[in-house]
């Protein structure tokens, strides 16, 4: 009896490894994108761009946070209640992951070549995503 307890356990637990769940928006890292992809554009032209980009940023950062939670809500009850419908789950970053990670890396890097062209300092509520 302890040696199915034990198969049905580490069953259990690498089925919760091999799952994952989405990230979180703070665990999601950038991808990288070049500066000199903003290199022709005015320093006007690349304040409206990265206020473009911050706002669609907060617009599916809660989206992001809301599946990385239904994923770990899911995960629990699956481990507790009902582990088979584990095997079921997605699991993994998405395609809005993948977005969210390209917005912060063209943030990244419209603000770098902004500070390149010595524009001035941005207001406030654009100034970091």
């Amino acid at each position: 009896m302890k040696e199915k307890l034990s198969i049905v356990f580490l069953a259990l637990t690498t089925v919760s490894m091999l799952s994952g769940c989405a990230s979180k928006s703070t665990n999601i890292p950038m991808t990288y994108v070049s500066p000199n992809e903003y290199a022709s554009l005015s320093c006007s032209t690349l304040e409206n761009e990265m206020r473009d980009i911050s706002q669609r940023v907060a617009t599916i950062t809660g989206q992001v946070d809301k599946k990385a939670s239904v994923d770990a809500w899911q995960m629990g009850v699956g481990l507790v209640l009902f582990w088979p419908v584990l095997f079921f789950l997605e699991g993994g970053d998405g395609a809005l992951q993948s977005d969210y990670a390209l917005l912060k890396g063209k943030y990244e890097a419209a603000s770098k070549q902004y500070n390149r062209k010595g524009c001035p300092d941005m207001n406030t509520e654009t100034s970091k995503i």
